[in-house]
């Protein structure tokens, strides 16, 4: 192997560490809102995450620069990416709350396949049949989550299917921008925007958190700036396509919060829609990222899994 190869695996490497810990901090901000959202209005859910997510950024802006990085020449792409985290934002939120965890989820990781159709005219990437079989896949496996039949496209199945639009369009946007943006400017503009909106929908729907919510509150704005930051910088450092499959990730982590938090068991539906969707994104890595690059990253995933594993039983016979 030549020290290009070295170069880029090591590239990619890092960016599927960013994407999976920007996963894990939104899997832990979805489950502090569901939770929020049953006694609280969703404008004042979203004010609430997007105050304490503000103020997480501008504690932490030092650490990338300073405020100076929020300077920049290109407003119509922010104006852009403001609208499409408002969609976002106001639409999975308003799904969380009246479907299951793992549900709103499956539906909204259509989104990876959106980002493979979109790379394709925004960003000029090379997208070979197989991804576009993958993406069709899909979206079928969305229609299947979503239960063929009358009132398949309920108001909550329609706003997340919208924020799963709009969240891609945000990751496109973010590789477009990423030569000349920083990490700080991209997940700083799109959390002010939605708390711009919301400000308007707190009068008459603001009930006083107790104690123990205004946590829930403080740890949403916190996972929400560590799930941007881990998001935006894996895809500023690898194209959409190559991360977007890894997000799947998350489901398994929600069917297990939604079972022991909730009570709540998947069925038939969710689970073959859920499998064909995930199919899909793993098919994409397979079959169009080089695999000798894939198999080595998922070595040292496990061997890094099984040393950890190794260690933890020799403290617990010691």
């Amino acid at each position: 192997m030549n020290k290009t190869e070295n170069n880029t695996d090591d590239h990619f490497g890092k960016a599927l560490g960013f994407v999976m810990f920007g996963v894990m901090a939104g899997l832990g901000l979805d489950i502090c809102a569901k939770k929020l959202l049953e006694d609280y209005s969703l404008g004042q859910f979203v004010f609430l995450r997007s105050v304490f997510g503000i103020s997480f950024f501008l504690i932490s802006a030092r650490w990338y620069g300073g405020l100076g990085l929020l300077k920049t020449q290109r407003w119509r792409w922010h104006g852009l990416r403001t609208i499409l985290a408002t969609g976002a934002m106001f639409g999975f939120f308003f799904g969380l709350s009246k479907m299951p965890l793992v549900d709103t989820l499956t539906i909204v990781f259509v989104a990876p396949l959106i980002v493979t159709a979109l790379s394709v005219p925004l960003l000029g990437e090379q997208v070979g049949w197989r991804r576009w079989v993958a993406v069709v896949s899909g979206f079928i496996g969305v229609i299947i989550v979503l239960r063929p039949g009358e009132g398949m496209f309920t108001p909550a199945a329609l706003a997340l299917l919208l924020a799963a639009f709009c969240w891609a369009g945000l990751a496109v946007t973010a590789r477009k921008l990423a030569t000349t943006e920083s990490s700080f400017s991209l997940a700083f503009y799109v959390t002010a925007a939605p708390l711009f909106v919301s400000a308007f929908m707190l009068p008459g729907n603001y009930v006083e958190p107790t104690s123990s919510d205004w946590v829930l509150f403080v740890l949403t704005g916190l996972f929400s700036a560590l799930a941007w930051v881990g998001v935006v910088g894996g895809y500023r450092r690898a194209p959409p396509v190559v991360l977007a499959p890894f997000e799947y990730t998350a489901l398994i982590g929600a069917a297990i919060a939604g079972y022991f938090i909730w009570g709540e068991v998947p069925d038939g539906f969710v689970l073959l829609g859920g499998l064909i969707i995930i199919a899909g994104g793993i098919y994409i890595v397979y079959r169009e990222v080089d695999s000798a690059s894939v198999n080595r990253h998922l070595r040292s995933f496990t061997a890094a899994s099984s040393a950890t594993i190794l260690r933890r039983l020799r403290q617990v016979r010691n």
